[in-house]
């Protein structure tokens, strides 16, 4: 449902946050880069197309007045409204996704896909696309492509059950599309993936410049979360070659691309980004909001701020705090942070990880913080141990209090510290402990780090720089759309529509 917040300002110039998972429904990093643009920038206008799990998440950013409106597109809630396709249009649209089927799915077909995509959005914005993906005539289509001889996916004997599930996959996926596109200014995916959808769809319909953010990189994290998703491997086929094509289309297509560190350019170079469109802004954070944090705690402490999630890697930081104990009895692990719905499991198997190394006593989980400046207070050094990251907030927070820092060296992660903190190798419980026991060794080698890595804020990481930049970027971008889409979708080889014109759907 769209939400009125305030009018918006005449004539200035409009910009479509598309988000997922995050900002406005939820706290963390992303949300947190979100807030300050729009905080930073009252003299442009806002929209939000937002991303979520149900569509009943409640707003829990107070959203300023020139914020006109957001719009929450659930994946998991109730299917887009809309109609089953009749006549030719069920067959134009039957022809586009046996085409985008057989792209995901045969390297020789991939010039298909975004074609395909394009007719398939348009689809969606009829109503259409969401009942044709939850026939029995979508199922059909999948088997008869994924069975073709050659393929690789054939082998791995893909049954009924697979295309069921891989459908049901996709057409989640894929309801984006039916969301209202922006019509005029700048789309602003602030991630990769399905976010983009809804900027994809106002580019090849209306010319609106696509611009790109990834603080991580969705496709890696992706390929990281289904590496252990409980499906098989046809399944995964489909739904990552999904993302991986996306990611491509997204990177050939957008105006510019802004990630939050070069790590990820590397990642977007590969993906078909022209490194002409890629400028790297980095995040920031305000000195003066978050002050040298004073004197450390007296028992020696690791803390750790962040949403509780296993992209985090909460266990290796246990795992790597009970080396620790091992040499300072007295030491304590503090966590700072929420839980996210769904991630209750996570959290509880943490907990029972620090239970069974026998440190429950030691590790205490504290929830969310009202200040985060007490989560970084509270540690002689802070941690972080994510196995994948963009330009992590809480790194630079923790910098900008004057506190030493213990990280992993993902993302931008090394881009961030320079020599003001140590960087470990992820998943790495034993290099994590003796990092941290070298700092908690040396007082006077924290102090110092801790008293570089401020400075470092104050000269390459502040809030007003990111701001400008992003200003700077939207009163510009209207000039830098990329070519439009081919509309048509390409025929189909003779043979390769098999069952299509027999389907009941």
């Amino acid at each position: 449902m769209p939400v009125p917040h305030g009018t918006r300002n005449p004539g200035a110039t409009r910009v479509t946050l598309l988000t997922e998972g995050t900002y406005p429904h939820s706290h963390g990093g992303v949300s947190v880069w979100c807030d300050q643009l729009v905080q930073g920038m009252p003299d442009l206008d806002f929209d939000v197309i937002a991303v979520t799990g149900t569509g009943r998440e409640p707003l829990v950013w107070e959203l300023p007045a020139h914020v006109s409106r957001v719009l929450s597109v659930p994946m998991w809630g109730d299917p887009p409204q809309g109609d089953p396709p009749r006549g030719r249009a069920r067959s134009r649209l039957a022809t586009a996704y046996e085409q985008f089927l057989t792209a995901l799915l045969d390297p020789r077909a991939e010039p298909g896909f975004a074609p395909a995509l394009y007719t398939m959005a348009r689809a969606a914005a009829d109503g259409a696309l969401s009942p044709f993906l939850r026939s029995d005539r979508a199922i059909t289509l999948l088997t008869t492509v994924w069975n073709r001889p050659g393929l690789a996916v054939r082998e791995s004997g893909p049954t009924l059950h697979d295309a069921l599930t891989a459908t049901s996959l996709l057409e989640h996926a894929l309801r984006p599309l039916a969301a209202p596109p922006p019509e005029t200014g700048v789309a602003h995916a602030v991630s990769g993936g399905v976010a983009v959808l809804p900027g994809l769809a106002a580019l090849d319909r209306h010319g609106v410049p696509l611009l790109l953010t990834e603080h991580g990189v969705y496709l890696r994290e992706r390929y990281l979360g289904y590496r252990t998703a409980p499906y098989r491997w046809p399944v995964k086929a489909v739904v990552l070659g999904f993302f991986r094509l996306l990611a491509e289309e997204t990177y050939r297509r957008a105006a510019l691309i802004t990630p939050g560190n070069r790590y990820n350019r590397l990642w977007e170079e590969q993906g078909g980004a022209d490194p002409e469109s890629i400028r790297t802004v980095y995040n920031g954070v305000d000195p003066a909001a978050f002050p040298p944090a004073g004197p450390e705690p007296q028992t020696l402490t690791l803390s750790w701020a962040g949403r509780v999630d296993p992209i985090k890697d909460l266990e290796t930081l246990i795992r790597a705090f009970a080396l620790v104990r091992a040499r300072l009895p007295e030491a304590r692990l503090r966590l700072f942070g929420g839980t996210p719905k769904g991630g209750e499991g996570y959290r509880e198997r943490c907990e029972a990880l620090a239970a069974e190394l026998g440190h429950a006593d030691a590790v205490t989980f504290e929830g969310r913080v009202d200040d985060i400046k007490d989560a970084y207070a509270a540690g002689n050094v802070v941690m972080l141990s994510s196995i994948s990251e963009g330009f992590p907030f809480t790194l630079i927070e923790a910098m900008s209090c004057g506190r030493a820092t213990v990280s992993t060296d993902v993302g931008g992660v090394r881009e961030a510290v320079g020599d003001t903190g140590l960087v470990v190798p992820p998943r790495d419980p034993a290099a994590m402990a003796a990092a941290a026991l070298e700092l908690l060794g040396d007082p006077a080698r924290r102090a110092a780090m801790g008293e570089a890595a401020r400075l470092r804020v104050i000269e390459q990481f502040t809030l007003r720089q990111t701001i400008d930049t992003f200003r700077s970027i939207y009163l510009e971008l209207p000039g830098l759309v990329r070519a439009p889409a081919d509309a048509p979708v390409p025929p189909v080889p003779p043979g390769e529509l098999t069952a299509v014109g027999t389907v009941a759907g």
